[in-house]
């Protein structure tokens, strides 16, 4: 394809992605609307600190936190104290858990937050944020809902939703929208059948440097793009299990149960649950769905991209000692690291595409233009090959640049052809009032949460699977066999 034709052909696609008309979800009148009433489901660590963030916007009201966790304080923080310091410049107690050892989440603190920050706001009448253990009493009992925000762990996510979405509630949904192939054609189906709001929070789906990597790519920047680089420093968790937990005592206050959902019963262990329960298949998706749920949303826009052709993926070795004889362990977790490879045909005027994933520190070769720049690799990033130049961007998508950098300095940005974002979370709650579909609603996350999950489910088996996106099929059987998980009774979707 000769240059001016690609740049024909991607200005004829990126044109139909314009959209000049206002946000029609947008007030017009000078009396802002009522606040929208929502439901915290899942205030561990993760979801304590999206629940901080929603505080903050007017046009929400958080009136009820549930969670399988009254309080523990077992969670884990991404640095010494860090939770308890955004809770304490979030809602402005400087003493927040003065004298409190480890990290304490569940819905009790939840609850005081909400009270607390609340009970600050003089031209608010607040009556007050229930609290929960089971969010099944929540939905049933919390009438006037406008909508859920889902802060569980991944396996809990679906079963949430569907429940929430089927009683024509709005959901904003942590990512990644799920750890199941079944669950993300199904959660994305339901959405656009309920029509309710949706968004996953992956944040940078709606950042203006993915607006401006996709018309990059759009303008014939680079010229049709074969091959995509994406890697990770992840897991930055406990990860790669080589047998199971240890049986401990459940805490008190801590609903196991509840807390394992759809999963098969086994005895409680710390090492399942907080901020490890990524490392397993049957609660987490490991580095590659945690991340990659961010890194691709990018690739997919600006690439337009649906199913892949085929997938393949391997995990690092592990080894073991046994009688002075070293020998191959299996994981029973997710790796300390893997490598992944997917093929997408050819679509809306591009060419076939290599997307290649690498987490666990490994890293693609370094291209020849960084050498020529004196740069090392960074740690984490996205690298899109195209016939004539390369784009090298943050993970997320950020700061997009062609490389080496001389001739970035050289390269005029093409004019904006894609209508700003308000905001992630904007964007959902304008959709909540009748405004347009936000980026990350279901039916787009869908099929790069499918993707993901067929990664995993690759790397799991240690074959190449040719995936049939209408027949929902891999060509492996012992592969199919993981598309739908297990559901234990009563669980069932």
């Amino acid at each position: 394809m000769k240059r001016r034709q690609f740049i024909s052909q991607t200005a004829a696609v990126a044109g139909a992605a314009v959209l000049p008309t206002a946000l029609s979800g947008q007030v017009k009148k000078n009396v802002p609307p009522p606040r929208l009433k929502i439901a915290c489901i899942g205030t561990g660590t993760q979801g304590t600190r999206v629940m901080l963030q929603l505080l903050k916007i007017p046009d929400l009201l958080i009136t009820a936190v549930a969670d399988p966790v009254k309080e523990d304080t077992r969670y884990q923080n991404w640095g010494p104290y860090e939770l308890r310091s955004t809770i304490r410049n979030a809602i402005g107690e400087p003493n927040w858990d003065e004298g409190v050892e480890g990290c304490r989440a569940g819905r009790e603190p939840a609850r005081q937050i909400v009270n607390t920050w609340y009970g600050k706001q003089k031209d608010l009448k607040y009556k007050g944020c229930n609290a929960y253990a089971d969010f099944r009493e929540l939905l049933e009992k919390e009438k006037d809902l406008d909508g859920v925000v889902i802060g569980a762990p991944d396996h809990q996510h679906a079963y949430i939703a569907m429940k929430a979405m089927e009683k024509g509630l709005h959901v904003f949904c942590q990512k990644p929208m799920t750890n199941s192939v079944y669950e993300a054609r199904l959660l994305a189906e339901t959405a656009a059948k309920t029509k309710v709001a949706t968004q996953v929070a992956t944040m940078n789906a709606s950042a203006e440097s993915t607006d401006k990597l996709c018309e990059m790519i759009w303008s014939g920047a680079i010229g049709p793009v074969r091959e995509v680089h994406n890697w990770s420093n992840r897991p930055v968790w406990e990860s790669g299990f080589t047998q199971l937990p240890a049986e401990e005592p459940v805490p008190e206050g801590f609903d196991w149960d509840l807390w394992l959902g759809r999963a098969e019963w086994r005895p409680f262990s710390y090492k399942y649950t907080h901020t490890v329960f990524r490392a397993w298949y049957d609660f987490g998706t490991g580095a590659l769905g945690d991340m990659g749920c961010y890194s691709f949303d990018p690739v997919f826009r600006a690439l337009k991209l649906t199913a892949p052709e085929t997938v393949e993926a391997y995990a690092n070795t592990a080894f073991g000692v046994t009688n002075l004889v070293p020998h191959p362990v299996n994981y029973v977790s997710h790796p300390l690291a893997m490598t992944a490879h997917f093929r997408f045909p050819a679509r809306a005027g591009m060419p076939p595409v290599d997307l290649y994933w690498y987490d666990g520190g490994i890293k693609p070769p370094k291209p020849a233009e960084l050498d020529e720049d004196g740069l090392g690799m960074p740690n984490e990033g996205l690298l899109f090959v195209g016939d004539y130049g390369k784009i090298l961007a943050e993970f997320h998508g950020g700061n997009p640049r062609l490389i080496p950098s001389a001739r970035n300095k050289e390269f005029s940005p093409p004019p904006p052809v894609i209508e700003r974002s308000r905001g992630h979370y904007e964007d959902w709650i304008d959709a909540c009032r009748g405004g347009k579909p936000p980026r990350a609603r279901f039916e787009v996350a869908g099929p790069v949460t499918e993707t993901l999950c067929l990664g995993i489910i690759a790397m799991r088996i240690g074959k190449k699977l040719r995936w049939d996106p209408v027949k929902m099929t891999t060509g492996v059987p012992e592969a199919d066999a993981l598309i739908k998980p297990y559901y234990r009774s009563g669980w069932e979707i």
